[in-house]
């Protein structure tokens, strides 16, 4: 059993695959054997997170999420602890429960375990082993009803909270749930990166519903148990996906030239389009963060062009390293090129040459909003590929349901389909930002980032990040590459800030220079 941490990638299993690995690992192991390791890891971890709890409520439901409760029940009950256990029945139109859940039932009951159905009137630790992956919770029916009560009652109570494989109402391939307390609002969690008192311990195999969307606000602070050893391993499906961790930041690849003749130029040109200013709009400080990103993220020049009437600007004194140009100077075919930072309708007027001429592109913000509504525009971002020229697109989830011509619901809805369908669609590398970014691009496994908090919920700090892209893009990383890294290291800042200094907002410009050192 692990503590899941951002040091290292893991590899994440969708629901079809997951059903497949189970069958393949029990069968070849006694019956019951994974019901049993699974209850046993409930048990252990359950002490570990609250060794002084003495009242302990098992919620456990009609199948062999509810089986894993009872296993669980069973042993703190030996140990000592005072276990209720509220149960709500078999599966509708059945007698009894799945063989090894009804077993398992028996031999708590057995040993003295007592049951009811009404939630305690005191408890120390809840733990929820309602329903497992793949089951949705319908409040219209009456033992979905029952548990949609008993949940709102863990959501409410203080006490310790433990999840069993998933936080029942918790999709586990797409991080979206459906259940909602009595206010309206998602099950109790906290905005950074680990819920005080939440807690899941994933079995088996890691989902990505677990740390996209939903997932990881609901979940908590993650655990996990393989349930290993396992007689057929060789024989389990392939990953469809990674939680990315420091090790798939491509850390070695960050490290500056080592020659002592290096000159601005070994740090590759980096240029910002955007910060469009008009009669009614003021939009600078977009490019100026995008531009002292990339400046901190490692860029040996940064060239900024500013469309609209601040077009003749020609220096910042707060960043006076950053050099501005007007469009028509740039060497775009030399140059990274982030493109749409706080640009609105300007950028129309130079996207075209940016797609036909630029090597290497970040595409953000208003360049996407541009392209969505334009065709042509469409067509140029899709045949990049062809000229030897790559791409990476940046959206939140509003923007790439522009892209995609769907509603940002159901871009949310499935995060990491709506991230490979624009891959596909335009042939580049894609960050679908928000909770669990998702990074992915043709021919490549998702990605789902692990670092990061709401502390990032704030202007500009999308305009640091693509700052940070076009950093790594011009120090020789390719594209995939410099996306895992930006989007990694981007989350790690604000995890640092909020662990060194909680009390403290952070703004867009502190993330850009911030330490990312891991």
């Amino acid at each position: 059993m692990l503590k899941i941490s951002s040091a290292v990638s893991y590899p994440l299993y969708n629901v079809a695959a997951t059903r497949l690995i189970e069958h393949h690992a029990a069968s070849g192991l006694p019956p019951q054997t994974l019901m049993q390791r699974a209850g046993l890891s409930v048990a252990r971890l359950t002490l570990a997170l609250a060794p002084h709890a003495q009242r302990i409520w098992i919620a456990c439901g009609p199948g062999n999420n509810g089986g894993d409760g009872f296993e669980a029940a069973l042993h703190l009950h030996q140990w000592g602890k005072h276990v209720v256990v509220t149960w709500t029945g078999p599966p509708a139109g059945k007698a009894k429960l799945p063989p090894d859940a009804h077993a398992s039932r028996e031999r708590a009951l057995a040993a003295g375990v007592p049951m009811g159905n009404g939630v305690p009137s005191t408890f120390d630790v809840c733990i929820d082993a309602l329903l497992g992956i793949g089951a949705t919770l319908d409040s219209t029916r009456p033992a979905n009803a029952l548990m949609q009560q008993w949940l709102e009652a863990m959501h409410d109570s203080q006490a310790l909270s433990l999840a069993v494989d998933v936080p029942t109402g918790l999709d586990a391939d797409t991080g979206m749930t459906t259940f909602r307390n009595a206010t309206g609002k998602i099950a109790r969690s906290s905005v950074f990166t680990s819920a005080p008192g939440i807690f899941t311990l994933s079995l088996l195999t890691l989902k990505p519903g677990l740390f996209t969307a939903s997932g990881r606000d609901t979940a908590g602070e993650i655990w996990f148990d393989d349930l290993g050893p396992h007689s057929d391993s060789k024989s389990f499906p392939e990953p469809c996906a990674w939680l990315m961790g420091a090790d798939g930041a491509n850390l070695s690849r960050r490290t500056l030239p080592s020659s002592h003749a290096s000159h601005k130029g070994s740090f590759g040109d980096v240029a910002v389009l955007g910060g469009e200013s008009s009669d009614t709009t003021h939009m600078t400080g977009a490019a100026l963060l995008a531009g002292s990103a990339a400046l901190h993220a490692g860029a040996g020049r940064v060239f900024v062009s500013l469309l609209g009437n601040a077009s003749g600007m020609t220096v910042n004194p707060q960043q006076p390293e950053l050099m501005f140009r007007v469009p028509e100077a740039l060497d775009m075919a030399h140059q990274v090129v982030v493109c749409g930072c706080g640009s609105g309708e300007a950028v129309k007027a130079i996207l075209e040459k940016v797609l036909m001429t630029a090597k290497r592109v970040v595409l953000d913000a208003d360049a996407l909003n541009a392209i969505a509504a334009n065709t042509p525009f469409q067509r140029q971002l899709a045949s990049r590929p062809d000229r030897g020229c790559s791409t990476v697109l940046t959206p939140h989830p509003l923007e790439a349901a522009r892209l995609l011509g769907v509603t940002t619901a159901a871009v949310q809805a499935d995060r990491l389909t709506a991230a490979e369908q624009l891959a596909k669609r335009f042939r580049c590398v894609v960050v679908l930002k928000g909770s669990g970014t998702v990074i992915t691009g043709p021919g490549k496994l998702p990605m789902i980032n692990s670092t990061g908090n709401a502390l990032l919920a704030t202007a500009g700090t999308g305009d640091v990040l693509a700052g940070m892209l076009g950093a790594y893009l011009a120090q020789g990383m390719n594209d995939f590459e410099a996306a895992c890294s930006a989007v990694f290291f981007h989350g790690h800042k604000a995890d640092a800030w909020y662990r060194d200094q909680p009390l403290r907002p952070l703004t867009a410009l502190g993330v850009a220079q911030a330490n990312d050192a891991v």
